[in-house]
């Protein structure tokens, strides 16, 4: 619009120019200041301001990492509400034996509320199928069951938040993450106490207690693309204030043979909440309510950390950066 009136000021100059009784010297001159306006006009070309727009930095993506430990698995639910309370929501759960068990149910969907209902109905005979077997004395079909139904029988797959149950593969010890299949299975292959539960077998290869390889599954959080990671440890310490019976031996056995794990896995989290269970029995299923409260004040005290962990990450330039890859 502006260069068509500048074209139409040009030619009607020129007419009266021309037309006019101006002496020539004179209309020389505004030939040459016509000319002159023209070019100029041609020179300026309509510049749009430069628009930046400014890279919104981005949400971490948050992993838990729930470690075993049997009945003081309960103690992960109430980590989970008092986060849930607090607006942070792991998009990655990763668990190990206990931690496989409530993890699974968690990331099919329910509630940290649900799971507290869950475990408050939960008796030793929904688990318990004994077995003569000379590989261990539970067979671990009913846990593998009883898993199924609280996920609605959803493959790990179909979680709405990314899942992994850790077990060892028992032909060569090394570890096996399972982030696909059978959930029920998965969990049972992670909680299948070496000569307590029968191996579980997948396919053609037997599985133990994945709290052999990897007892806080720290690792498998970041390979599965985790920015921070937030560890639940509920493994056992040595106390030496009360005898243990076999389970408690047992129990306490996997923990001191894992306890350089431990250490290794503990060392790559940026949390780590350890809620004060030790006092609890491996297989007393009646104190879930004692292990959900101590899981939350053991949360509650990380409230802080945690957010101080979420904003400083958002300073850095990761968090200008897509979200890492996931290995598997």
């Amino acid at each position: 619009m502006a260069r068509k009136n500048r074209d139409n000021l040009f030619r009607c100059a020129t007419y009266i120019l021309i037309k006019s009784n101006t002496p020539m010297r004179f209309k020389q001159l505004g030939f040459i200041g016509l000319l002159g306006l023209a070019l100029v006009g041609c020179d300026k070309t309509t510049k749009t301001p430069t628009q930046t727009t400014a890279i919104k930095a981005r949400e971490p993506v948050i992993a838990i990492a729930l470690g075993g430990g049997g009945a003081k698995g309960f103690a992960h639910i109430g980590v989970l509400k008092v986060l849930e309370s607090h607006g942070i929501k792991p998009k990655i759960v990763t668990g190990t034996s206990a931690g496989s068990f409530v993890g699974s149910i968690y990331a099919s969907g329910k509630t940290p509320y649900q799971m507290q209902q869950i475990a408050q109905q939960l008796k030793e005979s929904d688990l318990r199928d004994l077995t003569l077997n000379s590989q261990g004395i539970v067979l671990g079909q009913k846990l593998q069951d009883y898993v199924n139904r609280n996920v609605a029988n959803k493959p790990i797959e179909q979680f709405p938040i990314r899942f992994a149950a850790v077990a060892t593969r028992l032909d060569n010890g090394k570890k096996a993450e399972f982030i696909k299949g059978n959930a029920g299975q998965a969990v049972r292959a992670s909680c299948s106490i070496p000569n307590v539960f029968v191996p579980a077998t997948i396919g053609n290869t037997k599985y133990v207690d994945g709290g052999l390889v990897s007892p806080i599954p720290v690792q498998t959080a970041r390979d599965m693309g985790a920015d921070i990671v937030i560890a639940v440890d509920i493994s056992a310490r040595p106390s030496g204030s009360q005898p243990m019976n076999m389970w408690g031996l047992l129990d306490q056995t996997i923990n001191i043979m894992g306890q350089q794990s431990i250490n290794n896995e503990l060392a790559q989290a940026n949390i780590v909440i350890q809620p004060k269970v030790g006092h609890l029995g491996t297989l007393d299923l009646k104190s879930s309510n004692q292990a959900i409260l101590e899981g939350e004040k053991a949360a509650q005290g990380k409230i802080i950390a945690i957010q101080t962990a979420i904003n400083n990450f958002k300073k850095t330039p990761a968090a200008l950066k897509p979200a890492p890859r996931a290995k598997f």
